[in-house]
């Protein structure tokens, strides 16, 4: 009776450093970052909508820039990863892309609206570009958690004793990091025109 309850014992101590509750309490914390990137961006895309209808009514000869931001907010919210995709990198890819191509036009509406004082002065204007930037910045942050929890996850699942449970329990695949866009480690170059 002794013996089976020490080799009991023995097997609960063995069985919890494999990586039993580790793994998928690393994998669920990715998971909810994952979904508060998605967030962050599903916000950024409720807020364009009502900055278009702002801008539209100072620079309706702008209607091509206008329609680019509604059709890239269309294709980015249209484009869903869900959590199990998360170890599939085309789809993240892919999400990544279509995220990207909305920045781009958002920039290009925004040195648009340089070119309008008026609007530029306009309370409701003001307050969606406030929330806008705030939401950048989230997305930005949520990016960085995401990624902290996908190699905190990654590392879980590599490393004994937990890689044992991850692969004989679990099956465990790493889950993609969400990458900076090729090129972002180029500096911008700036440049004002002829000064002459």
């Amino acid at each position: 009776m002794k013996i089976r309850a020490v080799l009991a014992l023995a097997a609960a101590a063995l069985l919890s450093a494999c990586g039993l509750n580790s793994v998928p309490t690393a994998e669920e914390n990715a998971k909810a970052k994952w979904a508060d990137v998605q967030a962050a961006y599903q916000r950024r895309a409720d807020l364009i909508p009502n900055l278009v209808a702002t801008v539209k009514g100072a620079a309706a000869s702008e209607g091509k820039i206008l329609t680019d931001v509604t059709e890239a907010r269309a294709k980015a919210s249209s484009m869903q990863v869900t959590a199990d995709d998360l170890t599939d990198p085309a789809k993240v890819e892919q999400f990544q892309a279509a995220q990207q191509q909305l920045s781009g036009s958002l920039s290009r509406l925004l040195v648009t609206v340089e070119a309008y004082p008026q609007l530029q002065s306009q309370a409701n204007f003001t307050a969606l570009m406030s929330q806008l930037e705030g939401t950048e910045n989230r997305i930005n942050i949520a990016i960085r958690d995401y990624n902290a929890a996908v190699q905190s996850y990654n590392t879980t699942i590599r490393t004994f004793p937990d890689s044992i449970g991850a692969t004989v329990f679990y099956g465990a695949k790493p889950m993609t990091p969400f990458q900076a866009k090729a090129g972002a480690d180029v500096a911008p170059t700036v440049s004002f025109g002829n000064t002459n």
